[in-house]
């Protein structure tokens, strides 16, 4: 492809970042910014970009793109490789939340998130794909949350989908190692974000007011009290990005430590005392049941 004016220095690189009009996804492209990188800032409204591009006009590629679009989202990325000539780092972070019992929850809010959070990521990983493999190189980031690893009454949906994200993120990282490029899966807790400000509830019954009522108080109470930084969580991204031994799952945030690390040892719990039976069940065992 012929290079053009518009087009990124080699020293500078070039992010497509999605859902960059706030949280995670605003402090991610100013810290990128911040690095002297170039950032394609995406947005279902392109007007939530205004500020960045006032700032930084020669950093920020401002671009409208709701993630659940899939037929924009070839068209999105391919003008950002002609314009840049390249993209480094593609940024899967655009998202919400939802509460509800399972029992509450409609196929069509399971499916509304699976469309943020699972079929807009891969979208624009197959998009962004073909040209990543050319350089043999990139790298992939995709913002799950704790919730990929865990979940608890009310976020089924929203656990299910980041779950999702991560199972194809493990399998992804597997299948572009070769080609030089890598994935990081980034598990944050609680963050002042916005994310509880904006999310969505299913209607409420008093069948679950005992189990999921906790959850609607927390995530109606708890906006702008959480204890993350996102600019400190974006920091700490751009650093294990640039480091030598990268993790393929980088949780963020006390909370989210300690409850992952907590989750992980019940899961090493049951698999311990339920190992023998487990072990019983080839051709020609006898089970010995409990």
């Amino acid at each position: 492809m012929e290079r053009t004016q518009d087009q990124s220095p080699p020293g500078r690189r070039v992010w497509l970042v999605t859902g960059a009009g706030s949280g995670f996804g605003r402090a991610i492209a100013q810290a990128a910014i911040a690095a002297g990188d170039v950032v394609v800032a995406t947005a279902r409204r392109r007007c939530a970009l205004e500020d960045l591009v006032a700032e930084h006009p020669d950093r920020v590629d401002a671009v409208q793109l709701d993630v659940t679009d899939a037929t924009r989202i070839d068209a999105v990325v391919d003008a950002a490789v002609e314009r840049h000539g390249r993209i480094d780092v593609l940024v899967n972070n655009a998202g919400r939340t939802h509460v509800g019992a399972v029992e509450e929850t409609s196929d069509a809010e399971l499916r509304s998130l699976l469309d943020v959070h699972l079929f807009g990521p891969a979208a624009l990983v197959r998009a962004v794909l073909p040209h990543m493999r050319s350089r043999r190189s990139g790298t992939i980031v995709q913002i799950s949350s704790m919730g990929g690893q865990l979940s608890f009454a009310g976020f089924s949906a929203y656990s299910a989908s980041k779950f999702a994200l991560e199972g194809l993120s493990e399998a992804l990282a597997d299948e572009v190692r070769p080609f030089g490029i890598t994935v990081l899966i980034v598990e944050p807790g609680s963050f002042r974000t916005g994310l509880f400000a904006h999310g969505s509830h299913s209607p409420t019954t008093e069948t679950y007011s005992d189990s999921v009522g906790p959850t609607r108080d927390m995530v109606r109470t708890a906006d702008g009290t959480q204890p993350g930084d996102p600019a400190k969580a974006a920091r700490v991204i751009l650093a294990v990005l640039e480091s030598d031994d990268a993790p393929l799952r980088l949780p963020l945030g006390s909370d989210a430590v300690d409850a992952i690390a907590a989750h992980l040892d019940t899961i090493r719990t049951d698999l311990t005392a339920w190992e023998k039976i487990a072990r019983d069940t080839a051709f020609g065992k006898t089970p010995s049941l409990r």
